[in-house]
C-alpha cells in the first residue's frame, strides 16, 4: 500500500512495522481519516483498541514530528465498534510521520488521536467486531466472539422489501385496469361501429361526431334540450323517426302516431328508460319503475284497486281540499299576479296522501312539515341528476350527492312504513269498521285510502303484497299522484286565462250544473260536466303532464322499414305527437271542441296519448280526470281568472312532468255566487 506522503526510510524498520497496524486500528476512534489516502486507495481496517501509550516505543521521538504536543479534548463521537473502557487519566497526541499541525488547533489530516486510559495494566479499550480485522494483524491476541447480526439491519430490510412488493403490486394493479379499460374502449368501439352501420340508412340529425355523437351540440340542461327536440321535431316532421347519439348509444325519437302505436301497443316492449332507475332509490320496483313479470303480477293485482265505484269515495276528500285552496287564494282576489303552481301542488299533494295513505298531512295549511320538504327535496334531486350526465353513473352520483338524497329518503320511507304499520293495526283491531255500514256503535268509521285496499288484495295464488312492496306502491302513487294533477290544473288555469270566451262557455255549464249554489260536487255533477274535461284534455293536449316517454327495446323492431336493434333507447314526444296537424289542425290553438264526440271520430287512437297508450298506460287516469275536474270546478265557481303571461315567457322544462320555468302568474276577479 503507498501513501500520498515520503516516508523516511528509518521507520521502515521491523519495530515500526510490527506495531504500525497496532497504532492505526487504535486511532479508529477518531472522526477524522489517520492518512490522506489517494482515491484508489482502501481505509486502513480498524482491529484492536490500544493506549496511546503503547504506541510511544513504536514511533520516533515526538518532538521530531510535533515539537509542540497540545492537550487534546477527547472525541465526542464514540465509534460503533469500540466498548468504553476505565476512565481516562491523561491525554496525548500521537502524530505520524509527514503529518501537519492544523491551523486551527484541531488535528491535522494524517494526525490520529487516542486516549491513555487507566493504567498500564491490560488494554484500556476493547473492540467489538473483531470480524472486521485482518487475520494477520490479530495474530498474537485473544480472540474474540463474533457478533450477531443486528435486528434493525432485518427490519430495515423487510421495509425496503415491503416497499418494493407494494409498488410492484401498484405497477400490477395500474397495468391491469389500463388494459382492462384498453380492452373495453376497444369492444365499445367495435360494437358502436357495428350499431352505426346497422342503423345508418335511418334519418340522422346532423352535427353527429365519431364516438361523441351529438353531444357537443345537445344541451345539458332540461330547458334547452327539451327545446331542442321540438325543434328537431317540427323541422323533421316529414320523417317517420329520427335518431340521435347521445355518445355510443343511439336514442330514436318518435312523433307520429304510427309509429308510436307500434311501440305502445306492444306487449314486449314495456322495459322503461335507464332514467327510470334515478327513481328507484325513492319508489323502489313499483309499477312505474318495474318491469317483467312482477310488473304484470303488480298490475293485475292493483287494478281494480282504481275502479270508478271505488273512486267515488274520494270525493269528499277532494272536496275538501279544494274548499281550503279557494281560500288560501282568497286574499289574492283582486290583487296583483301571483304565482299558482304552488298553492295548487300543496292541494293535490294534501290529496293524494289522504286517498293513498288516509293520512291527512295538512300541507296546504303546515307547507312546512318535513315530509313535504322532503317529497320536494328528492323530486330536486331527481331532475337535477336527470339533467347532469356525470351524475348518471351510481358511484358519481353517491360520492357527490350521496349524504343529501339519503337523509331525505329516511324521511319519506319512515313516514310510509309509519302509516302503512299503523293502517294495518287498526285493520286487524277493528275488523268491523271495515264494513259499509254508517251506523257504527263499536268504533268511528274511517275513510278508506287506497292503502286499506294493498293490504288485502292477493294474487292468483292467493298471496299478499308485504309491507315492503305497499311501501313502494304507495311511494309510487305519492310521486305520480300530486305533480301531474297539478301541472294539469295549473296549464289549464293558464290557457282558460289566456282564453276568456272559452272560460265563458265554462262558467255557462257550470251555473247549469250547480246554478248559484256552493255545494260540493257529486259523480253526477262530473259525469255533467262534458265542456269541462274537453277544456282538460285540450289543456293535456297542448301541455302533456309527461312530456316525453322513454322505453328500452327488449328485443329487434322493425318499424317502418327501419330495423332497430335490441337496447336501443327510444323517446316519444307527446308534445309533439299532439301537435299533428293531420289530427289537429291549427295545433297552437286551444279549442276544446276537438275532443267533442262528433269531432273526435276517425281520429287515430294513439294520436293522443296523455297518459300514455297500450298495456302500460296510466293506472290513475280516472283518478286524475275527477281531481282535475273537482278542483278547477270550484275555483271557477268563485273565481274569473287572468293572464297577461305570453307563452314563450313560460319557459317550457321538460323533465319528468313538463314545467314552467317563470311559473303560472294569473289574477282573480270574484264571481257572484249565493248560498242555497
Amino acid at each position: 500500500m503507498g501513501f500520498s506522503h515520503a516516508w523516511p526510510s528509518d521507520w521502515f524498520s521491523p519495530k515500526f512495522r510490527d506495531t504500525l497496524p497496532l497504532a492505526v486500528s487504535a486511532l479508529g476512534d477518531c472522526p477524522r481519516p489517520l492518512f490522506a489516502l489517494q482515491p484508489d486507495q482502501p481505509r486502513v481496517p480498524r482491529a484492536w483498541g490500544l493506549r496511546s501509550s503503547t504506541l510511544r516505543g513504536a514511533f520516533p521521538s515526538p518532538g521530531r514530528l510535533d515539537p509542540a504536543p497540545r492537550a487534546r479534548r477527547p472525541c465526542s463521537r464514540k465509534s460503533p465498534l469500540l466498548a468504553p473502557g476505565p476512565p481516562v487519566a491523561e491525554e496525548e497526541d500521537v502524530s505520524l510521520p509527514g503529518s501537519t499541525p492544523s491551523p486551527r488547533g484541531g488535528p491535522a489530516p494524517g494526525r490520529a488521536r487516542s486516549r491513555a486510559r487507566g493504567s498500564a495494566q491490560g488494554p484500556a479499550l476493547e473492540l467489538q467486531g473483531l470480524d472486521r480485522a485482518r487475520p494477520e494483524h490479530s495474530a498474537g491476541l485473544p480472540s474474540q466472539p463474533r457478533a450477531k447480526p443486528a435486528a434493525g439491519a432485518m427490519l430495515l430490510w423487510l421495509v425496503h422489501l415491503g416497499q418494493k412488493l407494494l409498488l410492484w403490486g401498484a405497477v400490477a394493479a395500474v397495468s391491469t385496469a389500463g388494459a382492462t379499460l384498453i380492452l373495453n374502449l376497444l369492444q365499445m368501439t367495435v360494437s358502436s361501429v357495428q350499431l352505426w352501420l346497422h342503423l345508418r340508412p335511418m334519418p340522422t340529425v346532423e352535427g353527429a361526431y365519431p364516438l361523441l355523437g351529438h353531444i357537443k351540440i345537445l344541451k345539458m340542461d332540461a330547458k334547452g334540450f327539451f327545446q331542442q327536440m321540438i325543434t328537431v321535431s317540427e323541422n323533421h316532421r316529414h320523417w317517420p323517426l329520427v335518431k340521435l347519439w347521445l355518445g355510443p348509444v343511439p336514442v330514436i325519437g318518435m312523433y307520429k302516431a304510427e309509429v308510436v302505436e307500434v311501440i305502445l301497443s306492444s306487449a314486449k316492449h314495456i322495459d322503461k328508460s335507464y332514467m327510470y332507475t334515478f327513481l328507484e332509490p325513492w319508489l323502489g320496483l313499483g309499477l312505474l319503475t318495474s318491469t317483467g313479470n312482477k310488473w304484470h303480477r303488480r298490475r293485475k293485482m292493483i287494478t281494480p284497486t282504481f275502479h270508478f265505484t271505488i273512486l267515488e269515495d274520494f270525493l269528499d276528500v277532494m272536496n275538501e281540499q279544494a274548499n281550503i285552496l279557494v281560500k288560501k287564494l282568497d286574499k289574492h282576489v283582486n290583487g296583483d299576479a301571483f304565482d299558482t303552481t304552488f298553492y295548487v301542488t300543496l292541494c293535490t299533494l294534501d290529496i293524494i296522501c289522504e286517498t293513498t295513505m288516509g293520512k291527512n298531512i295538512s300541507a296546504q295549511i303546515n307547507d312546512d312539515s318535513e315530509y313535504v320538504r322532503a317529497v320536494y327535496r328528492m323530486a330536486d334531486i331527481v331532475h337535477e341528476r336527470m339533467k347532469k350526465l356525470w351524475l348518471w353513473p351510481d358511484f358519481l352520483f353517491l360520492l357527490f350527492k350521496g349524504w343529501k338524497p339519503k337523509r331525505t329518503l329516511q324521511i319519506l320511507h319512515n313516514f310510509t312504513t309509519s302509516v302503512i304499520v299503523e293502517r294495518a293495526n287498526e285493520i286487524k283491531k277493528n275488523e268491523e269498521c271495515k264494513s259499509d255500514d254508517r251506523d257504527m256503535p263499536l268504533c268511528k268509521r274511517k275513510r278508506k285510502a287506497f292503502l286499506d285496499l294493498l293490504l288485502n288484495v292477493v294474487d292468483d295464488e292467493g298471496n299478499k303484497l308485504s309491507h315492503e312492496d305497499i311501501r313502494e306502491e304507495v311511494d309510487t302513487f305519492m310521486f305520480e299522484g300530486h305533480d301531474t294533477t297539478a301541472a294539469g290544473i295549473n296549464w289549464a288555469l293558464y290557457l282558460l286565462g289566456s282564453n276568456p270566451e272559452v272560460q265563458r262557455k265554462l262558467d255557462d255549464e257550470l251555473d247549469e250544473v250547480f246554478g248559484k249554489s256552493d255545494r260540493p260536487a257529486t259523480s253526477e255533477d262530473l259525469k255533467k260536466l262534458k265542456y269541462l274535461e274537453c277544456v282538460i284534455k285540450e289543456t293535456l293536449r297542448l301541455f302533456p303532464s309527461v312530456p316525453m316517454i322513454a322505453r328500452n327495446f327488449s328485443e329487434n323492431c322493425e318499424i317502418e322499414g327501419y330495423s332497430l336493434p335490441k337496447g336501443c333507447q327510444t323517446i316519444i314526444i307527446p308534445y309533439a305527437l299532439h301537435r299533428d296537424p293531420r289530427y289537429f289542425p291549427d295545433p297552437e290553438e286551444f279549442k276544446p271542441e276537438r275532443f267533442f264526440p262528433e269531432n273526435s271520430l276517425g281520429r287515430h287512437p294513439y294520436a293522443y296519448v296523455p297518459f300514455s297508450a297500450g298495456p302500460r298506460n296510466c293506472i290513475g287516469k280516472r283518478f286524475a280526470l275527477m281531481e282535475e275536474k273537482v278542483v278547477l270546478s270550484r275555483i271557477l265557481r268563485n273565481f274569473w281568472v287572468e293572464t297577461k303571461q305570453k307563452r314563450e315567457e313560460l319557459g317550457l322544462v321538460g323533465e319528468l312532468i313538463l314545467r314552467p320555468s317563470n311559473g303560472i302568474w294569473i289574477t282573480l276577479k270574484r264571481r257572484n255566487t249565493e248560498e242555497p
